[in-house]
């Protein structure tokens, strides 16, 4: 059952919310140590979270412009973006090694804070139709991108993103 906007707004602000208890949470040794699973440091997960609302930001605008198209350009487009998937992986990875070191913990939350209330503005100004929008995107790039994904999906997105990433951070040291 697809989110109502009700539920992606909640989400949005849960995960303003739960970030910031994260970042005051962690101290720097526990924004420096590393996370389970992945290659980053808890620093840089937590950018990389943060960064799954950024992306939707740019999405939006091509997700409406693909979803105009005939479904086999829908399709051929996502093929596309799939056999690019190893340069993707790697901007991935060192974008959000490169973009903690600016953002860091003192503007992550702000940058979250300011990208979530535009999502949610946009959001609100979306009708049934428009949400019910959809393209194919490229499932090499995030297991949670899916052949049909509807402009609701991608608004819920983000906070998926953040909740699944959020169970990789390891912000408390061993006991």
């Amino acid at each position: 059952m697809e989110p109502t906007a009700a539920e992606i707004l909640d989400g949005y602000g849960r995960a303003c919310d739960q970030l910031e208890e994260f970042l005051v949470e962690a101290g720097p040794d526990g924004l420096s140590r590393g996370s389970s699973g992945t290659r980053w440091s808890n620093e840089q997960l937590l950018f990389h979270m943060v960064f799954g609302y950024m992306v939707v930001r740019a999405l939006l605008p091509l997700v409406r412009v693909v979803a105009r198209l005939p479904v086999p350009a829908r399709r051929a487009f996502a093929a596309a973006l799939d056999a690019s998937a190893a340069p993707f992986d790697w901007v991935n990875y060192w974008g959000s090694c490169a973009a903690a070191l600016v953002y860091g913990r003192r503007r992550m939350a702000r940058k979250l804070r300011s990208t979530t209330a535009a999502l949610a503005r946009s959001l609100r100004g979306e009708d049934e139709l428009s949400l019910r929008r959809w393209m194919p995107f490229p499932r090499r790039w995030d297991p949670f991108f899916t052949d049909h994904m509807t402009l609701r999906d991608v608004y819920a997105y983000p906070t998926r993103h953040f909740d699944f990433h959020a169970r990789q951070l390891t912000l408390r040291a061993p006991e």
